[in-house]
This record gives C-alpha cells, structure tokens and sequence, in this order.
C-alpha cells in the first residue's frame, strides 16, 4: 500500500498500524455494531410512500385469499411475512398524514 509521498520508514510504520486495525476483533465489532444501528435508524425514519403501501395490501390480501383456499404451507407463510410489513407501511402511512 505505498503511497509514494511519505518516507519508507513512515509508510512501513503506517502499514503495521493499518494490518492491526485490520486484526482487531473489538474494533470490527464496535464498528460492525456502528453500522447495523446506522440501517435501522434508516429503516425507522423511513416514512413509504402510499403506492408502496397499497401494494404490499394487494400482494397481502391475494397471499390471503389463496392461502386461504388452498391451504398451501409456503403461502400461508408468506402472508405471514407480508402482512406484518403492510400493517406497519399502513400506520406509518397514516401516523404521517395526522401530523400537524
């Protein structure tokens, strides 16, 4: 990782002190952490758009009707999955539109 503009001896020092960067466990973690945080703070602020919403109701509402008819594992599963997402789209939907 020579840059070129610091002396040998400076780079060699500089690279040491990145290889034990890369080979601490703690800080990996730490900034793994760090990051995971960052996407769930995204994720929460993140206010959907109502096209969105009423797609995740319609995919919902015919993983419903299907499961309900053909009594399929991997449907009723999916419905499973799909409608907890539509429930919060929906409320946040509507948390943001009574909003003064």
């Amino acid at each position: 990782m020579s840059t070129d503009r610091l002396p040998e001896h400076e780079q060699r020092v500089l690279d040491e002190m990145e290889a034990a960067l890369r080979n601490d466990r703690r800080l990996k973690t730490r900034m793994w952490a760090l990051r995971a945080r960052r996407r769930v703070h995204a994720v929460l602020t993140h206010t959907p758009r109502p096209l969105t919403v009423a797609f995740f109701a319609t995919v919902s509402c015919t993983l419903l009707v299907i499961g309900i008819r053909t009594s399929a594992p991997g449907v009723i599963w999916a419905f499973a999955c799909m409608w907890p997402l539509t429930l919060i789209g929906f409320l946040r939907l509507l948390c943001r539109w009574t909003e003064p």
